[in-house]
């Protein structure tokens, strides 16, 4: 039984939505997979049109979702269908869920048969918990104390996150390390004109700090030749979209920035197509699905070296690159802004042969199967 605040066919909240999905897609074949999650999207007021609430449904053969309104997100309910499915295994996916990480947590620690499993996906990672900072090392605090943490076993997807859970959680902190389920990589189809000067870059992120869009914004005036800036993404943080929105129009003729705003997942590909290359200067990702997807629609990737998407350029499949040296980064745009289509296509192509090595050479269903022995 799987905790999540959002699931298909939300997509605002982005990696942690495509991390559960993937999940239960590859798990029902071993597992029978219930989801327990919200019924509208991320800062959404209305519920998802044409889905049945308050009961299990059907979401394809293998899963099954009780999609939750607010009224129902109740310490009785909850606990009515951990009673009414009575798991096996508890899987939650997020570290500072109210109703989807605490109160399953608190409702089952007496459920000695119950196996519990919490992923933080990233939410421990310093450049995460300095947002909301007094409120979550409160919450943390909090949890460590309660003693809760003796009762589960943390899923870490690598070695950084395991460390940051000892370090909320101390040593003895029991860890599973299993990478995320991506999605499934196509065959190579990403043909895509590349002449030397022009060079179109597409942003997939919420528009919020901790992604970075003004760094990435601020490098820009610096390159040479026609630059076409897509920015795909909900404005988490309003203040900063405005800071942002403000730079872009200070662009001199021959760069253009597009604001797209929120795009469903489905459609991400066909952006990515349409543009040369994928950028994202974050301050901390746990996986990256757009990174992910990014390179697997042959897209060269642009990126800082707080992700597990590393040595990249040494295969020609993108740059991961520190904050610290903005220069380094106006050199990468401008190597791929000066690409003739036959360097442009040789990065491509190596680009999703990166990926696609990845998805082979990790046997996750094996490290799932142990987490969940």
């Amino acid at each position: 039984m799987i905790f999540t605040d959002w699931f298909e066919p939300g997509f605002k909240a982005g990696g942690p939505i495509r991390s559960c999905v993937n999940f239960a897609r590859h798990m029902k074949y071993d597992y029978n997979i219930c989801v327990f999650t919200s019924d509208r999207d991320l800062g959404d007021k209305k519920p998802y049109a044409g889905i049945q609430t308050g009961q299990w449904i059907t979401f394809e053969p293998g899963i099954e979702v009780y999609y939750a309104s607010p009224a129902l997100l109740t310490w009785s309910n909850i606990r009515k269908q951990l009673m009414l499915r009575n798991p096996d295994f508890i899987y939650l996916n997020s570290m500072f869920s109210k109703h989807f990480t605490l109160y399953p947590l608190l409702i089952s620690r007496a459920r000695t048969a119950t196996k519990i499993i919490l992923a933080p996906r990233g939410m421990l990672r310093s450049s995460a918990v300095q947002f909301k900072k007094t409120k979550k090392k409160l919450f943390l605090k909090a949890f460590a104390w309660s003693g809760l943490n003796r009762h589960i076993k943390f899923h870490a997807t690598d070695k950084m996150e395991s460390t940051d859970v000892k370090k909320f959680f101390g040593e003895n902190a029991t860890i599973m390390e299993a990478g995320n389920f991506p999605g499934f990589v196509e065959t190579y189809n990403s043909y895509l004109e590349k002449k030397p000067g022009i060079l179109r870059v597409v942003f997939i992120g919420r528009i919020h700090p901790i992604k970075n869009l003004h760094f990435l914004l601020e490098l820009l005036p610096e390159i040479h030749g026609e630059i076409l800036l897509t920015v795909i993404g909900g404005e988490e943080d309003k203040n900063y979209a405005s800071m942002c929105r403000e730079i872009a129009t200070r662009m001199p003729d021959r760069i253009r920035i597009d604001f797209v705003g929120e795009v469903e997942n489905k459609n991400v590909q066909g952006f990515l197509y349409a543009h040369h290359i994928f950028a994202l200067p974050t301050s901390g990702e746990n996986f990256g699905h757009a990174i992910f997807e990014a390179l697997a629609s042959g897209k060269p990737v642009l990126i800082s070296d707080q992700t597990p998407w590393r040595n990249l350029q040494d295969v020609k499949a993108g740059w991961d690159l520190p904050l610290s040296s903005p220069h380094l980064f106006v050199d990468a745009l401008q190597q791929a802004a000066d690409f003739d289509n036959a360097d442009y296509s040789e990065w491509s192509k190596q680009a999703w042969s990166f990926v696609n090595a990845y998805v082979k050479k990790n046997n996750l269903k094996e490290a799932y199967s142990r987490l969940f022995n």
